[in-house]
């Protein structure tokens, strides 16, 4: 398990439109990560539209949001869109960003734990939550960006 202080895992994953990214394309950046068990579920989708909704306030402070989960860059494009999401929804298919931070234990996990990290424009964990409440999260990370 991650702890506060520890240089953020990179990763090299596509998103839900294709786009390859990578967690070092946004140093200088404080990043959010969310982890989440499944596109369209109803704790996924609060989670979800709490950050959408506070998106403007973390681009105030500079921040990014990138949603993780093991869906499919199809799952994930339909969730995307039926719920206006305005970040990318991170495609970890092969689950070597969730076993990198803690959001399962193998490759065969079939979903990921909903697990809420902080990175800090250095790189380093600012925060890393092992388990969060999905409609609480996205106010709780913005107050601490």
């Amino acid at each position: 398990m991650l702890k506060p202080g520890d240089m953020a895992p990179n990763f090299t994953v596509k998103d839900h439109t294709g786009r390859t990214h990578t967690l070092s394309e946004y140093r200088g950046k404080t990043v959010i990560l969310w982890f989440y068990p499944k596109a369209d579920t109803p704790g996924c989708t609060a989670e979800g539209c709490g950050f959408r909704d506070h998106k403007p306030k973390y681009q105030e402070k500079s921040a990014e949001i990138l949603g993780i989960s093991f869906d499919t860059a199809e799952e994930n494009k339909a969730f995307a869109e039926k719920f206006g999401f305005n970040f990318p929804l991170l495609c970890d298919t092969e689950r070597t960003v969730g076993m990198a931070y803690g959001a399962c234990d193998d490759a065969k996990a079939p979903n990921a734990r909903r697990v809420g990290v902080i990175v800090g424009p250095d790189g380093l964990v600012k925060a890393y939550y092992p388990k969060v409440d999905a409609r609480a999260f996205p106010q709780q990370a913005l107050s601490e960006v």
